[in-house]
Protein backbone atom coordinates (compact mmCIF):
# COMPACT_ATOMS: atom_id res chain seq x y z
CA UNK A 1 0.00 0.00 0.00
CA UNK A 2 1.28 3.45 -0.90
CA UNK A 3 0.36 5.91 1.82
CA UNK A 4 1.14 9.61 1.85
CA UNK A 5 1.59 10.92 5.37
CA UNK A 6 -0.19 14.30 5.49
CA UNK A 7 1.81 15.37 8.55
CA UNK A 8 5.21 15.24 6.91
CA UNK A 9 5.21 18.53 5.03
CA UNK A 10 4.27 20.54 8.12
CA UNK A 11 6.72 18.68 10.37
CA UNK A 12 9.52 19.39 7.91
CA UNK A 13 8.94 23.12 8.44
CA UNK A 14 8.36 23.33 12.20
CA UNK A 15 9.35 21.58 15.43
CA UNK A 16 5.70 20.68 16.01
CA UNK A 17 2.28 21.07 14.41
CA UNK A 18 -0.10 23.43 16.18
CA UNK A 19 -3.52 21.83 16.49
CA UNK A 20 -6.63 23.85 17.21
CA UNK A 21 -8.31 24.10 20.60
CA UNK A 22 -11.75 23.28 21.92
CA UNK A 23 -14.63 23.38 19.48
CA UNK A 24 -17.69 22.51 21.58
CA UNK A 25 -16.85 24.61 24.62
CA UNK A 26 -15.79 27.48 22.36
CA UNK A 27 -19.16 27.24 20.61
CA UNK A 28 -20.78 27.36 24.03
CA UNK A 29 -19.01 30.63 24.85
CA UNK A 30 -20.53 32.03 21.64
CA UNK A 31 -24.06 31.20 22.74
CA UNK A 32 -24.57 27.76 21.21
CA UNK A 33 -26.45 25.03 23.01
CA UNK A 34 -24.24 21.95 23.47
CA UNK A 35 -25.60 20.41 26.68
CA UNK A 36 -27.46 17.60 24.98
CA UNK A 37 -26.64 14.16 23.60
CA UNK A 38 -25.38 15.52 20.26
CA UNK A 39 -22.99 18.04 21.87
CA UNK A 40 -21.26 20.07 19.11
CA UNK A 41 -23.05 18.03 16.42
CA UNK A 42 -26.22 19.85 17.47
CA UNK A 43 -24.67 23.07 16.13
CA UNK A 44 -24.13 21.39 12.74
CA UNK A 45 -27.91 21.29 12.46
CA UNK A 46 -28.83 24.70 13.80
CA UNK A 47 -25.89 27.14 13.53
CA UNK A 48 -23.26 25.79 11.12
CA UNK A 49 -21.85 29.23 10.27
CA UNK A 50 -20.62 29.61 13.84
CA UNK A 51 -18.62 26.39 13.45
CA UNK A 52 -16.99 27.78 10.31
CA UNK A 53 -16.14 30.99 12.18
CA UNK A 54 -14.54 29.10 15.07
CA UNK A 55 -12.38 27.14 12.63
CA UNK A 56 -11.36 30.40 10.94
CA UNK A 57 -10.51 32.02 14.27
CA UNK A 58 -8.26 29.08 15.15
CA UNK A 59 -6.51 29.29 11.78
CA UNK A 60 -5.99 33.00 12.31
CA UNK A 61 -4.58 32.23 15.77
CA UNK A 62 -1.96 29.94 14.20
CA UNK A 63 -3.57 26.50 14.19
CA UNK A 64 -2.22 24.28 11.42
CA UNK A 65 -4.96 21.68 11.75
CA UNK A 66 -8.71 22.00 12.31
CA UNK A 67 -10.56 19.08 13.89
CA UNK A 68 -14.09 18.79 12.53
CA UNK A 69 -17.36 19.04 14.48
CA UNK A 70 -18.08 15.34 13.96
CA UNK A 71 -16.89 13.96 17.31
CA UNK A 72 -20.44 13.16 18.41
CA UNK A 73 -21.99 12.98 14.92
CA UNK A 74 -23.34 9.54 14.10
CA UNK A 75 -26.25 8.06 12.22
CA UNK A 76 -27.62 6.67 15.47
CA UNK A 77 -27.35 9.99 17.25
CA UNK A 78 -29.01 11.92 14.46
CA UNK A 79 -31.72 9.27 14.17
CA UNK A 80 -32.70 10.02 17.75
CA UNK A 81 -33.40 13.56 16.52
CA UNK A 82 -35.67 12.25 13.79
CA UNK A 83 -33.18 12.68 10.95
CA UNK A 84 -32.99 10.04 8.25
CA UNK A 85 -29.81 8.44 6.91
CA UNK A 86 -29.32 10.90 4.04
CA UNK A 87 -29.80 13.91 6.30
CA UNK A 88 -27.33 12.50 8.83
CA UNK A 89 -24.74 11.76 6.14
CA UNK A 90 -25.06 15.30 4.80
CA UNK A 91 -24.47 16.74 8.27
CA UNK A 92 -21.32 14.65 8.77
CA UNK A 93 -20.02 15.82 5.39
CA UNK A 94 -20.92 19.39 6.36
CA UNK A 95 -18.53 19.18 9.31
CA UNK A 96 -15.68 18.79 6.82
CA UNK A 97 -16.83 21.38 4.29
CA UNK A 98 -17.18 23.99 7.04
CA UNK A 99 -13.54 23.47 8.01
CA UNK A 100 -12.45 23.48 4.37
CA UNK A 101 -14.37 26.72 3.75
CA UNK A 102 -12.64 28.30 6.75
CA UNK A 103 -9.27 27.14 5.43
CA UNK A 104 -10.00 28.61 2.02
CA UNK A 105 -10.83 31.97 3.55
CA UNK A 106 -7.75 31.87 5.77
CA UNK A 107 -5.46 31.11 2.84
CA UNK A 108 -7.00 33.96 0.86
CA UNK A 109 -6.07 36.24 3.76
CA UNK A 110 -2.63 34.67 4.33
CA UNK A 111 -1.52 33.20 1.01
CA UNK A 112 2.04 32.60 2.19
CA UNK A 113 0.99 30.43 5.10
CA UNK A 114 1.42 26.64 4.88
CA UNK A 115 -1.81 24.89 3.95
CA UNK A 116 -3.49 23.75 7.18
CA UNK A 117 -4.90 20.27 7.52
CA UNK A 118 -8.49 19.27 8.16
CA UNK A 119 -8.78 16.28 10.50
CA UNK A 120 -12.05 14.38 10.52
CA UNK A 121 -13.00 13.76 14.14
CA UNK A 122 -14.00 10.19 14.99
CA UNK A 123 -15.19 10.09 18.57
CA UNK A 124 -15.76 6.81 20.42
CA UNK A 125 -19.02 4.94 20.80
CA UNK A 126 -18.97 6.15 24.39
CA UNK A 127 -19.49 9.70 23.17
CA UNK A 128 -22.76 8.62 21.53
CA UNK A 129 -23.87 7.23 24.89
CA UNK A 130 -23.40 10.77 26.31
CA UNK A 131 -22.80 9.49 29.84
CA UNK A 132 -19.09 10.19 30.27
CA UNK A 133 -18.07 6.66 29.30
CA UNK A 134 -15.40 7.97 26.92
CA UNK A 135 -13.45 8.54 30.15
CA UNK A 136 -14.13 5.03 31.47
CA UNK A 137 -14.37 2.69 28.48
CA UNK A 138 -16.87 0.57 30.39
CA UNK A 139 -19.01 -0.42 27.43
CA UNK A 140 -18.90 -3.43 25.16
CA UNK A 141 -19.90 -4.10 21.57
CA UNK A 142 -18.88 -6.79 19.12
CA UNK A 143 -16.20 -5.96 16.56
CA UNK A 144 -18.86 -5.95 13.86
CA UNK A 145 -21.10 -3.59 15.84
CA UNK A 146 -18.26 -1.13 16.41
CA UNK A 147 -17.45 -1.20 12.69
CA UNK A 148 -21.09 -0.75 11.69
CA UNK A 149 -21.36 2.25 14.03
CA UNK A 150 -18.24 4.00 12.73
CA UNK A 151 -18.29 3.14 9.01
CA UNK A 152 -20.89 5.72 7.85
CA UNK A 153 -19.11 8.60 9.57
CA UNK A 154 -15.64 7.67 8.32
CA UNK A 155 -17.04 7.20 4.81
CA UNK A 156 -18.53 10.70 4.80
CA UNK A 157 -15.51 12.39 6.40
CA UNK A 158 -13.14 11.00 3.79
CA UNK A 159 -15.49 11.57 0.86
CA UNK A 160 -15.93 15.20 1.91
CA UNK A 161 -12.19 15.79 1.82
CA UNK A 162 -10.72 15.30 5.30
CA UNK A 163 -6.92 15.09 5.07
CA UNK A 164 -6.57 12.73 8.02
CA UNK A 165 -8.79 11.00 10.56
CA UNK A 166 -8.55 12.01 14.22
CA UNK A 167 -9.69 8.95 16.16
CA UNK A 168 -9.80 10.80 19.43
CA UNK A 169 -10.76 10.44 23.08
CA UNK A 170 -10.63 6.66 22.65
CA UNK A 171 -11.01 4.71 25.92
CA UNK A 172 -11.52 1.13 24.69
CA UNK A 173 -8.90 -1.18 23.21
CA UNK A 174 -11.56 -3.35 21.56
CA UNK A 175 -12.94 -0.27 19.82
CA UNK A 176 -9.47 0.88 18.76
CA UNK A 177 -8.85 -2.49 17.14
CA UNK A 178 -12.20 -2.36 15.34
CA UNK A 179 -11.47 1.15 14.07
CA UNK A 180 -8.11 0.06 12.68
CA UNK A 181 -9.75 -2.86 10.88
CA UNK A 182 -12.30 -0.47 9.43
CA UNK A 183 -9.69 2.06 8.31
CA UNK A 184 -7.90 -0.72 6.42
CA UNK A 185 -10.89 -0.75 4.06
CA UNK A 186 -10.00 2.85 3.12
CA UNK A 187 -6.44 2.21 1.90
CA UNK A 188 -5.60 5.83 1.10
CA UNK A 189 -6.64 7.07 4.54
CA UNK A 190 -4.31 7.89 7.41
CA UNK A 191 -5.19 8.47 11.05
CA UNK A 192 -3.94 9.52 14.41
CA UNK A 193 -5.24 7.87 17.56
CA UNK A 194 -5.45 9.73 20.84
CA UNK A 195 -6.72 8.06 23.96
CA UNK A 196 -8.04 8.76 27.43
CA UNK A 197 -6.31 7.26 30.43
CA UNK A 198 -6.92 5.47 33.70
CA UNK A 199 -3.40 6.49 34.68
CA UNK A 200 -0.06 7.13 32.93
CA UNK A 201 0.32 3.43 32.12
CA UNK A 202 -3.22 2.28 31.27
CA UNK A 203 -6.01 3.08 28.85
CA UNK A 204 -9.28 4.08 30.50
CA UNK A 205 -10.60 0.52 30.16
CA UNK A 206 -7.54 -0.78 32.02
CA UNK A 207 -5.58 -2.10 29.03
CA UNK A 208 -1.83 -1.49 29.47
CA UNK A 209 -0.60 1.26 27.16
CA UNK A 210 2.20 -1.09 26.12
CA UNK A 211 -0.41 -3.37 24.54
CA UNK A 212 -2.26 -0.49 22.89
CA UNK A 213 0.87 1.15 21.49
CA UNK A 214 2.37 -2.10 20.22
CA UNK A 215 -0.85 -2.72 18.30
CA UNK A 216 -1.15 0.81 16.88
CA UNK A 217 2.52 1.03 15.92
CA UNK A 218 2.06 -2.05 13.75
CA UNK A 219 -0.75 -0.38 11.75
CA UNK A 220 0.73 1.33 8.66
CA UNK A 221 -2.13 3.83 8.39
CA UNK A 222 -1.60 5.12 11.93
CA UNK A 223 0.79 8.05 11.58
CA UNK A 224 0.72 9.46 15.13
CA UNK A 225 -0.67 8.55 18.53
CA UNK A 226 -1.11 10.14 21.89
CA UNK A 227 -3.54 11.55 24.43
CA UNK A 228 -6.33 14.11 24.53
CA UNK A 229 -9.16 15.33 26.74
CA UNK A 230 -7.24 14.69 29.95
CA UNK A 231 -6.06 17.03 32.68
CA UNK A 232 -2.95 19.12 32.06
CA UNK A 233 -1.33 17.67 35.15
CA UNK A 234 -1.58 14.12 33.76
CA UNK A 235 0.05 14.79 30.40
CA UNK A 236 3.80 14.71 31.02
CA UNK A 237 3.99 11.36 32.78
CA UNK A 238 1.84 9.73 30.10
CA UNK A 239 3.88 11.22 27.25
CA UNK A 240 7.13 10.16 28.86
CA UNK A 241 5.81 6.60 29.06
CA UNK A 242 4.53 6.66 25.47
CA UNK A 243 7.91 7.99 24.31
CA UNK A 244 9.54 4.78 25.57
CA UNK A 245 7.11 2.65 23.57
CA UNK A 246 7.08 4.14 20.07
CA UNK A 247 8.99 6.32 17.64
CA UNK A 248 5.78 7.62 16.07
CA UNK A 249 5.06 11.35 16.50
CA UNK A 250 3.13 11.87 19.71
CA UNK A 251 -0.11 13.84 19.98
CA UNK A 252 -1.19 15.86 23.00
CA UNK A 253 -4.18 18.13 23.34
CA UNK A 254 -5.40 18.24 26.92
CA UNK A 255 -8.16 20.16 28.58
CA UNK A 256 -7.58 23.49 30.29
CA UNK A 257 -6.65 23.63 33.96
CA UNK A 258 -10.31 23.17 34.91
CA UNK A 259 -12.00 19.88 35.80
CA UNK A 260 -15.19 18.41 34.32
CA UNK A 261 -18.11 16.85 36.19
CA UNK A 262 -19.72 14.41 33.73
CA UNK A 263 -22.90 14.14 35.82
CA UNK A 264 -23.67 17.86 36.00
CA UNK A 265 -21.91 18.59 32.68
CA UNK A 266 -20.15 21.57 34.28
CA UNK A 267 -16.56 22.75 34.59
CA UNK A 268 -14.86 23.82 37.78
CA UNK A 269 -11.81 26.03 38.23
CA UNK A 270 -8.73 24.03 39.13
CA UNK A 271 -7.30 26.76 41.31
CA UNK A 272 -6.77 30.47 41.55
CA UNK A 273 -4.14 30.39 38.85
CA UNK A 274 -4.80 27.75 36.20
CA UNK A 275 -1.72 26.62 34.33
CA UNK A 276 -1.56 27.13 30.58
CA UNK A 277 -0.70 24.83 27.68
CA UNK A 278 2.56 26.68 27.10
CA UNK A 279 3.70 25.96 30.67
CA UNK A 280 3.99 22.31 29.68
CA UNK A 281 5.42 22.76 26.20
CA UNK A 282 9.13 22.13 27.02
CA UNK A 283 8.31 18.82 28.73
CA UNK A 284 6.00 17.76 25.92
CA UNK A 285 8.60 18.46 23.26
CA UNK A 286 11.23 16.58 25.25
CA UNK A 287 8.86 13.60 25.38
CA UNK A 288 8.44 13.51 21.58
CA UNK A 289 5.20 15.45 21.13
CA UNK A 290 4.80 16.67 17.55
CA UNK A 291 1.07 17.50 17.35
CA UNK A 292 0.13 19.89 20.13
CA UNK A 293 -3.09 21.76 20.83
CA UNK A 294 -5.94 22.03 23.28
CA UNK A 295 -9.15 20.21 24.09
CA UNK A 296 -12.07 21.25 26.29
CA UNK A 297 -12.15 24.83 27.62
CA UNK A 298 -9.16 25.98 25.59
CA UNK A 299 -9.58 28.87 23.16
CA UNK A 300 -7.98 30.66 20.19
CA UNK A 301 -5.97 32.67 22.73
CA UNK A 302 -4.34 29.46 24.02
CA UNK A 303 -3.56 28.33 20.48
CA UNK A 304 -2.10 31.73 19.63
CA UNK A 305 0.27 31.35 22.58
CA UNK A 306 1.37 27.92 21.32
CA UNK A 307 1.87 29.27 17.80
CA UNK A 308 4.02 32.11 19.13
CA UNK A 309 6.25 29.59 20.91
CA UNK A 310 6.41 27.48 17.76
CA UNK A 311 7.55 30.49 15.71
CA UNK A 312 10.19 31.36 18.30
CA UNK A 313 11.56 27.80 18.26
CA UNK A 314 11.55 27.74 14.45
CA UNK A 315 13.60 30.95 14.41
CA UNK A 316 16.27 29.67 16.80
Amino acid sequence: MSLTNPLNSLLEQSPFIVLDGALATELETRGCQITDSLWSANVLINQPDIIRQVHLDYFRAGAQCAITASYQASLAGFAQRGLDREEAQALIARSVTLAIDARTQFLSESPNSPRPLVAGSVGPYGAYLADGSEYRGDYSLSREAFIDFHRPRITQLLAAGADILACETQPSFAEIQALCELIETFPEASAWFSVTLKDAYHLSDGTPLTTVVNYLTAQPQVVALGINCIALTETTAALNHLHTLTSLPLVVYPNSGETYDAQSKTWHQGGAHCQQLTDYLPDWLAAGAKLIGGCCRTSPKDIQALASRQHALSSD
